[in-house]
Parts: C-alpha cells; sequence; structure tokens
C-alpha cells in the first residue's frame, strides 16, 4: 500500500499543470515552494521504492534465470542416465538399464518442475519490467518538473524583485516631482527665491541709502555758504558778489 501511495503521488505530480496551478494561486510564491518541497520530497520516496521494485524483480530474474539452468541441466542428466540405460539394455543387463530409467524419469520430473517455475515467472517478470519502466519515466518527469519549477521559482521570485523596484522608483519620482507645489522641492525652490529676493531688496536699499548720503553733503555745502554769507554781514562788510570775469585792458586805436 506504501508503494501504490508513492506511485499515484509520482503519477499525480508527474501530471500536474504547473502553470494552472499558479494562475489560480493568491501567492504563486509560496505554492512554488510547496511544490517544490513536495517533488523533492516524493522524488527522494519515489527514488527508494522503485529502488525496492527494481531489486525485487532482479531477483525474480535471478530466480529465473536459476530455473532455466536447473531445467537444462536436469534435461541433460535425463538424457545422460537415459543413454546408460540404454546400454545396460544393449549388454542384457535389464536391472540396471531400469535403474538408470528411472533416474532418467525423476530427472526429467526435476526438469518438468523447473521449466515449470520458469514460465510462471515470466509474466510476473513481464509486468514488473514494465511498471519499473514506467515508474523509471515517471521519475525522470518528476525531475524534469522539478527543474521547470526551481526555474519559474526563480524568474518569479526575480520579477517580483524588479515590480518591487519599479514601484519603489515610481513613488520616489512622485514623492520629488517638481511640478507638485506641495512637493518639498517646490517649496525649496519658493525659500531660496524669498531669500533671493530678500538679498536683492537689501542691496536696493542700500543703494538708496548710499544716494541719500551725497544727497546730504551737497545740502551741507549749501547750507555753509549761506553761514559764511550771514556771518559776513553781521561782521558790516557787504555781502560779496560773485565775481565778475576780469575785463581785457584798453587799448587805443582798437
Amino acid at each position: 500500500m506504501a508503494k501504490q501511495s508513492i506511485f499515484g503521488r509520482i503519477t499525480t505530480l508527474a501530471k500536474a499543470n504547473i502553470n494552472a496551478l499558479l494562475d489560480s494561486a493568491e501567492d504563486p510564491q509560496k505554492i512554488l515552494d510547496q511544490l517544490v518541497r513536495d517533488y523533492t520530497n516524493s522524488i527522494a520516496d519515489a527514488e527508494s521504492a522503485i529502488a525496492e521494485t527494481i531489486g525485487n524483480l532482479r531477483l525474480l530474474e535471478d530466480d529465473h534465470k536459476m530455473d532455466v539452468n536447473a531445467a537444462a541441466e536436469w534435461g541433460g542428466k535425463a538424457l545422460a542416465a537415459s543413454a546408460k540405460a540404454d546400454e545396460y539394455r544393449a549388454a542384457g543387463n535389464a536391472a540396471d538399464a531400469d535403474k538408470f530409467d528411472n533416474l532418467a524419469k525423476i530427472a526429467i520430473q526435476r526438469q518438468i518442475g523447473a521449466e515449470n517455475e520458469a514460465r510462471a515467472a515470466e509474466p510476473q517478470i513481464a509486468s514488473q519490467t514494465d511498471i519499473v519502466n514506467k515508474l523509471k519515466a515517471g521519475l525522470t518527469s518528476m525531475k524534469q518538473k522539478l527543474e521547470e519549477l526551481k526555474s519559474k521559482r526563480s524568474e518569479l521570485v526575480a520579477r517580483a524583485k524588479s515590480a518591487e523596484a519599479q514601484s519603489k522608483v515610481a513613488d520616489a519620482v512622485k514623492s520629488i516631482d517638481i511640478l507638485d507645489p506641495t512637493s518639498e522641492v517646490s517649496r525649496f525652490e519658493d525659500k531660496i527665491r524669498r531669500e533671493e529676493a530678500k538679498v536683492r531688496g537689501a542691496a536696493e536699499l542700500a543703494s538708496s541709502s548710499l544716494d541719500a548720503q551725497f544727497e546730504s553733503l551737497d545740502d551741507l555745502g549749501e547750507l555753509s555758504e549761506v553761514d559764511a554769507r550771514l556771518a559776513a554781514l553781521k561782521a558790516g562788510r557787504s555781502t560779496p558778489a560773485v565775481e565778475a570775469p576780469a575785463s581785457a585792458p584798453y587799448t587805443p586805436g582798437a
């Protein structure tokens, strides 16, 4: 029964439609992992069972060979005993002739028994040989399925990792989208622009303050002249007029 169970598992697993199993699975990777374990364990069990079956077949074949050899040996003994009986009978020794004829009969009976044993074993040997061949084919198919499973598992894991990486990249790109006004980059850019505007404003303010200082210097010059004239007025001096340009000396006959 244990063998039949293992043989049934070999047939079931060898015929398993992996793609259909994966299509119907919620988590294909878990299904593949479980299938790899099942196939690996079943292959180990199958190899042990098949080895035992092959061993039994070889025993049957050995017994059959022994029966065939025994039949041939007893046939040879029967022939030798019959020939000896014929010699004794030709010599007029009927008693010894009968004795060897009886031995020949016994040998023939043993020969027939061995032949019957050999013939009886032949159908069983043929059946067991067919079973062993099918089991070997099933085992080979299972090993091929196992390699297919391992390959699909590796492919699936690689695709899952690739999809995960792509998802992470997409999320990262989305999070730093400069067109998104709510993104960190956009806010940082706005902050820099405000700082740049502030620097320009400070520069403009500094420039206007410097112009005002130069204008105040001009005003101070004018006030100094006014104060000087006022002081001269108070001292009884006439307010100095603006000097006219010196005229050229008179030249007679000019």
